[in-house]
């Protein structure tokens, strides 16, 4: 997981084949160096089209998900389990080099209370049993804080860092996003250097999930950090363009947060490749 890439939201959510064609085309066009495949319905993709879709393209590919509310590691951990074992086996046969995102629970969980030690307790059995199965089949497992609009459990660099320190697994790494960053850290540094010995997969995203450089990100100050701690994994940009209702729910995107697709790839992508650039991450 390493190089520049792009979440394919940007083009769909939908991961059947005919979304798939369309984000690797896109994808391609701007000579990105890998993409990140939303798995919300693991069953339903069509792994062997994937992985010749990447195989012909020479992209590589990270898949995410938030898991659903009747498998919340919280509260069902052994239907997280179960699920995440799924995932996972999707993931490896997309060809893919690893599972991320909310595998701590859902996009838009919340219990209207304080986090519980039983929540936690769940969730690091899950964390456990699931970054073992990956393991087993040669991928990496993250694990992405979110907002507290988002979810009430996993928040900040700190939780995930403390997390993965409870669960002892060397194959969890921490996945930062940029714009839940700048709703929960104490500045960016701070959460990019709690994080910094377990991050390995970034989200450049704006502060409304938009076009990045035109939000109040500070993005001297994520990639001035990023290069200081020696970070040589991925950056992907993420923007939401393309939300289904479901999803637009949980991530509480109401109206559109740019023109279009192309927008935010002609404008947005550059402006992130001349930082990395500029901060000698690339």
């Amino acid at each position: 997981m390493e190089g520049f890439g792009v979440h394919t939201s940007m083009w769909t959510m939908n991961w059947d084949r005919e979304g798939a064609e369309r984000a690797v085309a896109g994808a391609s066009h701007y000579g990105v160096d890998f993409i990140e495949i939303p798995m919300l319905q693991p069953t339903q993709i069509d792994t062997a089209h994937t992985a010749g879709l990447l195989d012909k393209s020479g992209l590589r590919a990270v898949c995410s998900l938030g898991l659903p509310e009747e498998v919340w590691a919280s509260v069902n951990p052994e239907g997280a389990i179960d699920y995440l074992k799924v995932a996972i086996d999707k993931t490896k046969a997309c060809g893919a080099e690893a599972l991320s995102g909310v595998t701590f629970g859902g996009i838009g969980q919340r219990t209207g209370d304080y986090p519980t030690q039983g929540e936690y307790d769940n969730i690091a059995h899950v964390l456990d049993k699931a970054s073992a199965y990956a393991k087993s089949v040669g991928l990496l497992f993250g694990i992405e804080p979110v907002n507290r609009y988002e979810n009430h459990l996993i928040n900040t660099g700190w939780q995930a860092r403390d997390m993965i320190e409870r669960v002892g697994s060397d194959n969890i790494f921490i996945h930062l996003d940029t714009y839940h960053m700048n709703i929960e850290e104490k500045g960016a540094a701070n959460g990019i250097l709690d994080a910094r010995d377990y991050l390995r997969y970034i989200h450049l995203s704006e502060s409304d999930r938009g076009t990045p450089g035109e939000g109040c990100c500070d993005w001297d100050e994520i990639f001035a950090t990023l290069k200081a701690i020696g970070f040589t994994g991925g950056l992907a940009m993420e923007s939401f363009i393309n939300m289904p209702p479901e999803i637009g729910f949980g991530l509480a995107v109401w109206r559109p947060v740019a023109k279009d697709h192309e927008e935010v790839m002609s404008k947005g992508l550059p402006f992130l490749r001349n930082k990395a650039a500029q901060y000698r991450l690339i």
